[in-house]
């Protein structure tokens, strides 16, 4: 194992009352979450036009770093998905909300002010692997190298939940593009940064626009 993610890996039939006692049994995430999965009996997610997540980005220079790295991949392998925008590059951490505009301020403040009680400092984070998803993503994953976000992710889970569970499966990944062709996975250079902070980032579903509501600094 790497000694530059050494410290990382140290550091860390008609029931009406149903809806009722759901809510008050679940933290607002909780419900939300729960709505979220059951909302396609009536839609399909391409209806949502607001998504807000808890995220990591990569400072400037690594992204145009990352940027360049996924062009050269993406001719190499004959991919011809549009690459994602240099400021999009991110790690999603937790998605909080998915819908029709957003919600109250309230809400939104009650988040930051959960996300902010995070105990984690700052940590290096790398990825040195590249793949495929079989939703067509082409990503950046990575193993030992990763293990501050996995924390940072369940610990930021914990904070939003109300009632904290085992930890789920999470793979933090870096999306690049997405095209029709797989490719197996295989070792690239990494690509490593110190995470600092993580943002609150609001994405306009379908316009391929992000906009930074909230910037939570670690440690």
């Amino acid at each position: 194992m790497s000694a530059l993610f050494g410290a990382t890996i140290e550091t860390f039939g008609g029931r009406q009352p149903l809806a009722p006692r759901l809510e008050q049994g679940l933290s607002r995430l909780g419900v939300d979450r729960f709505r979220r999965r059951h909302a396609g009996l009536r839609r399909t997610k391409q209806d949502f036009t607001d998504r807000l997540f808890f995220a990591v980005l990569p400072d400037a220079e690594t992204a145009e770093r990352i940027s360049e790295r996924a062009a050269t991949w993406r001719a190499a392998h004959g991919l011809t998905g549009r690459l994602l925008k240099t400021g999009h590059f991110h790690v999603t951490l937790a998605t909080v909300h998915e819908g029709h505009g957003l919600p109250d301020a309230d809400e939104i403040d009650g988040w930051l002010a959960r996300a902010g009680e995070i105990p984690m400092p700052s940590f290096r984070v790398g990825f040195d692997r590249l793949m495929s998803f079989a939703n067509g993503a082409l990503v950046l994953t990575g193993d030992d190298s990763t293990v501050g976000m996995e924390v940072l992710q369940q610990r930021l889970s914990d904070s939003l939940d109300d009632t904290p569970r085992p930890a789920r499966r999470y793979t933090p990944h870096v999306t690049l593009l997405y095209d029709g062709r797989h490719i197996e996975a295989e070792p690239v250079e990494p690509i490593a940064w110190t995470v600092r902070e993580i943002v609150l980032v609001h994405s306009l579903i379908g316009q391929t626009t992000h906009r930074h509501v909230a910037r939570i600094p670690l440690g």
